[in-house]
């Protein structure tokens, strides 16, 4: 336990705890103990569907219908199919450059907690004449290939992933819920995460934050679709019809990065490759009516290494209004250096006036394929952003991301002890506050997270988003017995 307490920067009486299995947080005022928590599959995705940062969101103050906000796989062309014939899904992998995700969502009753609803596609990339001329590419030889239309000009939009759910200012007669989102971008340097904005009322139908030259623009995303169909069988496959509907999309607002109160977008600090990166990737939520911004992001100086070794930092913005003009505060950060890859959630915790963190960490004994994967749990001792910053993280080396302060997951794998913990998130109430099912009301938290490495449908096991199982788990926290 002496090893623990220093891992922990913990020290004192207070800091003792004869089980052990469980492991001290909160600045040595609340200790986590793993084993015998609840634990199972939350969703299964068909071969060709995708499923990751799932948050369960709680959007009425006291128990009702729960939405689910979740990454999913940009969605393909409907295939043409004879009548009475179901719809193909031939497995699927991330291989296209512009397969950026899209944003799933839909309710679920509060006592199926842990059974993910029927979801539809909300949200996903926009670079659709890209799209286009790539899919006439592949076809090639297959007859005469039509005349590619006017280049659509897209100001941000490429892909929708990672999205952050939070309610707007309800206490000011705001009755939307807000989902931040992320997009790569183009840059002088390469592609960066750019941090979207999307509103909705029923999370079924979403508007986009656009910018115009009176200002903020709200436009519905797939406004003219419909339209564009109609207007497309009318007018055949004629170049006339083709330039209409080109015109058509490029007078539209295209899709804007949020700003902040400088006057700059959120941007990622640094250009990357791949559709896997953690650069903005967090959690938002509101204290005291203040919406706190914590998410992690490519230490500056590190631009220029490797990206495998790219060093990250936890930062903060904060916002007392999602709808002003320049809505986020300048990055404060928070804590550096961590290791590459990094992914935290940080939110108020649960009937507590502390801040809770989960973070990609693995275990500090290794079996014969390395280090086992898991989540950890950390409580900070109030809710100042400092307090935060006075956690250990993780043991030395800090790149192996070993931590004492793992949940002990035990749902997934592969049968042989390897797991893949990714994607992670939680149940929130609707101001991103950490909230359980009523079935669970006694527990601390319920988190979702992503498996690349367990049996897919048919058994697979390469390593894929497509395909791949969700696995949902509580935890518990309570404080340390005085001695």
């Amino acid at each position: 336990m002496a090893g623990l307490m220093a891992a922990l920067g913990i020290s004192g009486a207070a800091a003792q705890t004869t089980d052990t299995s469980c492991y001290v947080t909160g600045g040595g005022t609340l200790e986590i103990c793993r084993g015998g928590e609840a634990e199972g599959v939350f969703f299964t995705p068909r071969a060709c569907e995708s499923a990751g940062s799932v948050q369960l969101v709680r959007t009425t103050p006291a128990t009702g219908p729960l939405q689910a906000v979740y990454q999913a796989e940009t969605p393909l062309a409907a295939p043409k199919s004879r009548r009475g014939e179901t719809e193909a899904c031939a497995p699927r992998r991330a291989t296209e450059a512009l397969d950026g995700g899209s944003i799933r969502s839909g309710a679920m009753p509060e006592q199926l907690a842990t059974a993910m609803p029927p979801t539809q596609g909300r949200l996903w990339e926009m670079a659709r004449t890209v799209a286009r001329s790539q899919e006439r590419r592949r076809r090639g030889g297959r007859g005469r290939a039509e005349a590619p239309p006017a280049p659509v000009p897209v100001e941000e939009g490429i892909a929708a992933r990672h999205p952050m759910t939070v309610a707007g200012r309800a206490w000011g007669g705001d009755a939307y819920s807000y989902v931040f989102f992320l997009a790569a971008v183009p840059t002088e340097s390469g592609q960066r995460h750019a941090l979207l904005q999307a509103r909705t009322l029923d999370f079924t139908r979403f508007d986009i934050r656009s910018r115009s030259l009176d200002g903020i623009a709200w436009t519905p995303f797939g406004e003219g679709r419909a339209e564009g169909r109609a207007q497309e069988r009318a007018e055949g496959r004629s170049r006339r019809g083709r330039r209409s509907r080109a015109q058509a999309a490029a007078d539209a607002p295209g899709p804007s990065a949020v700003l902040d109160e400088t006057g700059a977008p959120v941007l990622g600090n640094c250009a990357g490759q791949g559709l896997d990166r953690t650069d903005l990737v967090g959690a938002i939520s509101v204290v005291d009516q203040v919406y706190h911004y914590y998410y992690t992001d490519v230490l500056p100086s590190d631009c220029g290494a490797p990206m495998a070794s790219r060093r990250m930092g936890l930062y903060l913005r904060t916002s007392r209004d999602l709808t002003a003009d320049r809505v986020w505060s300048a990055p404060r950060t928070i804590a550096e250096p961590l290791p590459a890859q990094s992914l935290m959630r940080v939110a108020k915790a649960r009937d507590m006036d502390r801040w809770v963190v989960a973070y990609r960490c693995n275990r500090p004994a290794n079996t014969m394929d390395g280090p086992v994967a898991d989540i950890c749990v950390q409580y900070s001792a109030d809710l100042a952003p400092g307090s935060l910053a006075g956690l250990t993280w993780f043991s030395d080396p800090q790149a192996i991301m070993r931590s004492t302060a793992y949940l002990g997951l035990r749902s997934g794998g592969d049968g042989s002890g390897r797991f893949g913990r990714s994607q992670h998130f939680w149940m929130t109430d609707r101001y991103g506050n950490l909230a359980t099912p009523t079935s669970y009301q006694a527990k601390a938290g319920f988190l979702t997270w992503l498996d690349r490495v367990a049996p897919g449908p048919g058994g697979a096991n390469g390593s894929s988003v497509f395909g791949r199982p969700v696995y949902w788990a509580t935890w518990s926290v309570r404080p340390v017995a005085a001695k």
